[in-house]
């Protein structure tokens, strides 16, 4: 199928995914990367009564302040 063809499809509200390959679908920047904090003790049980408060993981309640803080920033 030609570009042109899908993109018709595509605008005028077509299913398309059985066109797709999701196979190797890819989110650009969403590649993740290991890293190592060191939190004083006082931080983790902060952390970890907010984490049980909004029942959720502490790496997420992490993640989520970082992103919100960077997104200020930018």
């Amino acid at each position: 199928m030609k570009a042109e063809e899908f993109d018709k499809k595509f605008d005028d509200a077509e299913d398309i995914t059985k066109y797709l390959d999701v196979s190797k679908a890819q989110r650009p920047g969403r590649e993740q990367k290991r890293v190592n904090v060191d939190f004083p003790l006082w931080m983790i049980h902060q952390l970890d009564k907010e984490a049980k408060r909004l029942g959720v993981a502490r790496q997420s309640i992490i993640k989520v302040w970082v992103a919100e803080r960077l997104k200020k920033s930018a």
